[in-house]
């Protein structure tokens, strides 16, 4: 029995060689918002539609894009779903500048941004921008709270009973003159992460080496008396190896310009993350008092001042509740619909298929 030859999945390459495929070409990013600098990369983003036989095939393709994510484009039915859902981004790329607006299919006029625009803008913006400060504010905490290269151990995070306090295990041991390898651990019932100390050349020792992630506990020979009561702090252990792998993997990635830049400006906050910030709450404010996206910038400004970090941290964030406490007032007086009509938009993308595909 012979079986047909599946349809392959959609490419990036693919679609770029074949832009007859293609709905909307656009330039995205800080050069569609007015916000470009002589630094600024140049983001695409577009929408296409599949060829009908891989459409009605097995193999559908939401989205495509290049290696350095800074050309994305959405397959027709995707970007409907995710207009339907007020994703900023998608509204974005429907509200492009005609300026940046590299290609237009005509279907495209079928889909007005008006039709679009509901109530969820309030949750879907401000959450974005919320995401933002997140970001922002945890460039904060790196710059602030750095790691050594060299990992600690378990060992550093023990603590041994003495006299009315406590010490380190490492100073412990330093004062009667043990190694941890000659040295064993019980459990101390009832007591949580509690152990008893004893020292013989036959025990297991503390931990098993310097990447032991645990204790362990050992078997200890009869008439060993324990030396001394030793607890294992395993919660702060494991918050600290949290954030030094986050730390290092930070460093690692991070955008060396935008980091030296924040060390520049001496905020110790990414800043342009703070511009999006504001970028995001006022498009979300205008949403609801015009009913339109404004994707190009005209508070440019004002926008750069903050990404050159004129401001402090605290002064941002003042700023920053002051709108999102007066966002709930904004959208109830909108007079925009709770959610978008999602039969409305199913119908629409039939069409546009129907039409494109004739």
């Amino acid at each position: 029995m012979r079986f047909l030859e599946s349809i392959s999945a959609m490419t990036f390459e693919e679609l770029i060689q074949s832009p007859r495929q293609l709905l909307l070409k656009c330039i995205s990013g800080s050069n569609a918002y007015n916000l470009a600098l002589p630094t600024s990369d140049m983001d695409l983003k577009g929408i296409f539609i599949l060829p009908k036989q891989e459409f009605y095939g097995l193999n559908y393709t939401p989205q495509v894009n290049n290696n350095s994510n800074d050309e994305v484009f959405f397959e027709i039915g995707r970007f409907i779903e995710l207009l339907c859902k007020n994703n900023p981004n998608i509204l974005e790329l429907l509200n492009t500048p005609t300026h940046c607006v590299l290609f237009k299919h005509p279907v495209m006029a079928r889909i007005q941004p008006r039709d679009f625009l509901s109530k969820l803008c309030q949750e879907t913006f401000a959450g974005y921008a919320k995401t933002q400060i997140k970001k922002a504010s945890g460039l904060n905490k790196k710059i602030n709270k750095t790691f050594e290269k060299a990992r600690k151990t378990v060992l550093d995070f023990c603590y041994v009973v003495h006299s009315n306090g406590s010490m380190t295990l490492a100073a412990w041991l330093l004062e009667n003159q043990l190694q941890q390898e000659a040295c064993g651990l019980t459990a101390i019932p009832n007591f949580r992460d509690g152990y008893l100390i004893y020292h013989h050349p036959q025990l297991r020792g503390i931990v098993s080496g310097d990447q032991a992630n645990e204790v362990q506990l050992s078997s200890i020979p009869k008439g060993v008396e324990p030396l001394a009561v030793m607890t294992f702090n395993k919660d702060a252990w494991s918050v600290y190896c949290r954030e030094y792998l986050e730390y290092w993997q930070w460093v690692e990635n991070r955008n060396e310009q935008r980091y030296q830049g924040t060390l520049a400006h001496g905020k110790n906050y990414d800043a342009k993350n703070m511009m999006h910030t504001f970028r995001l709450l006022s498009m979300a404010e205008e949403i609801a008092r015009y009913q339109e996206v404004r994707v190009h910038r005209s508070d440019r400004e004002a926008l750069l001042k903050i990404r050159s970090g004129a401001y402090e941290y605290t002064e941002l964030m003042d700023l920053i509740n002051a709108k999102l406490d007066n966002m709930d007032a904004l959208y109830a007086a909108s007079g925009l619909p709770e959610a978008p009509d999602y039969r409305r938009a199913e119908h629409l993308l039939i069409q546009i298929r129907e039409e494109f595909y004739q």
